[in-house]
């Protein structure tokens, strides 16, 4: 069991964060005051990015990705949490494992196009009334002759504004349950298909959470992902790494971001004649994060390593997604505390820390939603799901 890097795999981290820190940190200011990434600043980022061979990194290459592991993968995506998310889907991408489902025609007009960044896409599962409840999701697809015709609602869609596509999900046999609902991919600009308002959110400055709308709005046969009945099932299979790499590794590149920051106050900041680090209370903050973020990065690696054994790493994900999101939480929590009124301060960063961190307790099932999986399948398969010996 070696837990040192390559060469290779130092390179990729060196590369993505050399390109972060020249290319992405000095943009996030204004991406903050303004809420917008300006479209020829995402263009070039874009261009940069892709020069460099670092979009796409997580598709297989025979499809024009970068072909990385899980474990690379999420080295990568760890660096990706020091910035901001805008800016991380305009440099990087934001290809979802999901696409490799195309087939056909669907790879030349969806999944290669996303590939080389001529085409945006969201997933649009969400629903006001179905929020972890994947399951509960109302909108309808029936049967139109050969093609489908989709009625219904998706609301918080991430980067809706400037997707070009979306993969829905929608029932297409009420009487199935799970079992009924389909995946489909949806071109924007379809007649009957609206985007709604941009939701305004706490953070995630830059990024738009937009409603869909469709109304009887006409699918061809080909817009079908995968087989009819499957939507739910292709999900679950796909969306794990997603959730292991945008919420789990971001989660500790942020939270490793927030302590350097934390760290590099105390050591400067004095009070009563000495740096805040030499106060035992703060040194208790500074040990209790460095211990939480090591732990939460070696669980990390653990599950993508078994995604590369071709191993189920569904409970450790959610062991991931739980772990992660709520070690960031603390460790910027501690930060706002440790830098105190600047701390709270919009003239330093730390307050759009704190507030980006909330987050990720909530998207991509909500934590306790994790912990009710993993109490539950503990209780099934006994001690296999937590001793290493089992």
């Amino acid at each position: 069991m070696d837990f040192l890097l390559s060469d290779e795999q130092r390179m990729l981290v060196e590369t993505v964060r050399g390109f972060i820190a020249a290319e992405l940190a000095p943009l996030e200011d204004e991406v903050e005051e303004t809420g917008v990434l300006r479209p020829e600043l995402a263009r070039a980022i874009h261009e940069k990015s892709k020069a460099l061979g670092l979009y796409a990194m997580n598709i297989p290459v025979e499809h024009g990705g970068g072909g990385l592991s899980a474990v690379d993968h999420m080295l990568a995506e760890e660096q990706f949490g020091h910035t901001t998310d805008i800016l991380i889907r305009r440099a990087f991408g934001n290809v979802y494992e999901m696409l490799l489902e195309c087939r056909g025609e669907q790879v030349e007009r969806w999944l290669r196009p996303c590939v080389r960044g001529e085409r945006v896409c969201s997933i649009a599962i969400t629903e006001p009334g179905a929020g972890s409840d994947a399951a509960g999701i109302r909108t309808r697809a029936v049967r139109d002759g050969a093609g489908w015709r989709l009625t219904g609602n998706k609301h918080f869609i991430s980067d809706g504004l400037v997707s070009d596509f979306f993969l829905v999900t929608a029932v297409t046999d009420p009487a199935a349950g799970a079992r009924g609902v389909s995946m489909f991919l949806v071109d924007k600009g379809l007649p009957g298909f609206a985007i709604g308002r941009d939701q305004p959110m706490m953070g995630l400055r830059g990024t738009s959470h937009v409603e869909l709308f469709f109304d009887d709005t006409p699918l061809e046969p080909v817009a079908l992902l995968g087989q009819e009945g499957q939507g739910l099932r292709l999900a679950l299979a796909t969306l794990g790494r997603v959730r292991l790499a945008q919420v789990g590794a971001r989660a500790v590149g942020k939270a490793t971001h927030v302590l350097t920051k934390l760290v590099d106050h105390a050591r400067e900041r004095k009070q009563f004649g000495k740096p805040l680090g030499d106060f035992q209370m703060v040194q208790q903050m500074i040990a209790d994060s460095i211990i939480e973020v090591n732990c939460a990065r070696l669980l990390l690696l653990r599950a993508a390593a078994e995604l590369d054994a071709g191993r189920d790493g569904r409970d450790l994900i959610a062991m991931v997604k739980v772990n992660a999101a709520e070690t960031l939480g603390r460790v910027v929590d501690r930060a706002v505390q440790v830098f105190g009124g600047m701390g709270f301060c919009k003239d330093l960063p730390i307050e759009r820390y704190y507030r980006d961190a909330r987050i990720y307790r909530i998207f991509d099932g909500a934590s306790e939603i994790h912990r009710f999986t993993i109490a539950r399948n503990a209780m099934k398969q006994g001690p296999a799901l937590f001793d290493i010996g089992a």
